[in-house]
Formats: C-alpha cells, structure tokens, sequence
C-alpha cells in the first residue's frame, strides 16, 4: 500500500507560499508557507501535519490493542504536541484521554506505552517520543 500527497511551492521561502495535496483530496491545496511555519498566518505546516499523523496513528494503534482485549471503548482522544526547534523535530509529546469500560489504569498506562513505542508514525520519525494518560 502506498499513499501519496504533492506540495507545490512558488516564490521564495520568505515571500513564497505552497499548496499541499492528497490523493484522498482531504487536503485539496491547503495553504502553507513561511509565515503559517514560523510566525502566526492561516494555513497549515509540515510539523502539524506529523502532529496530526502522529496523534492519529497512535489512537488507531492503541484502540487495536484495547480492542484485542476485547474492552468496550466508548472514546479515546489524543492530542499530539511536536516541538520544532533549530530545524529539527525535538519530541512529540501524546496526551491521551480514554473512556473504556471496566480496563484497569495500570492495563490501560501499559497498552499505551505499548502503543506509543509501536505504531508506526512513532516508528518513522527519529525523534524522544513520550506520553501521559488519563482513563476517564
């Protein structure tokens, strides 16, 4: 399975701007450029958009797990916090809040580190990768 997405950029880095696309057509020339990267400007940037694989593919990978164990999961939210600093992606910090029914906290903190360590965004990116968790 392969997955593929196209950036056009035009301009400078400074003045320029570009337009991300993906086959899937969620992201149909969503804007980014210099200023929605590095100061405040509507549109996305590269490091949202590992925020936003990340914290997804977490969930998925976790909710896997969960379900393996055969809990009834009514929801699970992750929010995905990446810092860029220097030019490089420092960390990606998850912030997981759960409701599953009758799942202990301490089976639920383990398939989430299980989670956190397997999935495969967190197993792309070259980066400290940690978690904290709350079971609603």
């Amino acid at each position: 399975m392969k997955r593929n997405a196209t950036a056009l950029w035009k301009g400078t880095l400074k003045e320029g701007n570009g337009v991300l696309t993906t086959d899937s057509k969620v992201l149909d020339n969503a804007q980014y450029s210099f200023k929605t990267r590095f100061e405040s400007g509507i549109g996305t940037n590269p490091e949202e958009l590992i925020a936003a694989a990340h914290s997804g593919c977490f969930t998925m990978q976790l909710t896997a797990y969960i379900t393996e164990k055969k809990y009834d999961i009514e929801s699970i939210e992750t929010e995905c916090a990446i810092d860029f600093q220097d030019g490089s992606v420092v960390s990606s910090h998850l912030t997981v809040r759960g409701k599953i029914h009758d799942i202990t906290n301490d089976e639920f903190q383990e398939l989430v580190t299980k989670a956190e360590t397997s999935c495969p965004i967190s197993r792309l990116i070259d980066t400290k990768i940690t978690s904290e968790a709350t079971l609603l």
